[in-house]
């Protein structure tokens, strides 16, 4: 679909800029970028080393147990080629003191214990190496809901957050992001065997289609049925959309004066500046 072909390289100035701009705003130099051997946090790296340089930016690997050799070559490609600083700190202590307390524990809840440790760890590290956090989310992640709250959606800012997954894939190609990390399976290597798109239950190539229609577009469901999807796919999407929007709003605040934050005091964040 042409509607999510990208100018690379306006996108890469684009966002560039917005990583130097959020970064010194806040007072800070350097990021920390949480670096899986993923296409999303590997692009990320790239743009963060691009905007303020690879001695500013910390690339920390997060392994647990679980974790695939691949996912620690794959980040070490991204870490060489950035000239990143670097660190590796296993999480599997730190998420296993919580997981073995409940042998019964399903899948998804181990995930999001050890998505929340891996936060612990970045958060930590950016008081020690004295830089921002930066999110490795992308606009197809955060409009299904496919994140863990205060987990990998926590960050200071995030660049990816606007690009379909397709359009990551195709910026992190004219980049220069090693093609095996453009190429393999999206998992958050969570478990043995996890990806992305089983998980899910559709291809990223598919659903970014969709939301193109639903977000870009302004389709409705129907008119989108029209355009060829699936009833049931659309309507699945349409209700994740829905459902997970908690995860990409501040925690709402019951009001209860006449001055509340996030509704009459809406002042940005560079009031008075």
């Amino acid at each position: 679909m042409d509607g999510l072909e990208i100018n690379t390289d306006l996108a890469r100035t684009i966002i560039s800029g917005f990583i130097r701009s959020e970064t010194t705003r806040a007072g800070f130099q350097k990021v920390v970028v949480g670096v899986s051997g993923g296409v999303d946090s590997s692009l990320a790296c790239y743009l963060a080393a691009e905007a303020l340089g690879g001695e500013n930016v910390l690339a920390v690997r997060m392994p647990y147990k679980t974790s695939t050799q691949d996912s620690i070559d794959h980040a070490q490609l991204v870490i060489d080629a950035t000239r990143a600083q670097s660190v590796t700190i296993s999480i599997t202590d730190m998420a296993d003191g919580l997981i073995n307390q409940f042998p019964d524990i399903s899948n998804l809840r181990k995930g999001n214990i050890m998505a929340r440790c891996r936060m612990i760890t970045l958060y930590d590290q950016s008081a020690a190496f004295g830089g921002l956090v930066v999110g490795t989310g992308n606009k197809t992640e955060i409009l299904l809901g496919y994140s863990t709250q205060f987990g990998d959606a926590a960050c200071a800012f995030n660049p990816l957050g606007d690009l379909y997954k397709t359009q990551v894939r195709q910026l992190a190609r004219d980049m220069g992001v090693p093609q095996v990390i453009i190429d393999k399976a999206p998992t958050a290597d969570l478990w043995a065997g996890q990806t992305d798109e089983g998980e899910l239950g559709f291809t990223y190539a598919e659903v970014d289609k969709l939301l193109y229609l639903l977000v870009d577009e302004r389709y409705t469901p129907d008119e989108c049925v029209e355009a060829g999807f699936k009833r049931n796919f659309v309507d699945i999407v349409v209700k994740r959309i829905q459902r997970f929007h908690f995860k990409r709003v501040m925690p709402p605040i019951a009001k209860v004066s006449n001055r509340t934050i996030g509704y009459d005091f809406l002042y940005l964040r560079d009031w008075g500046t």
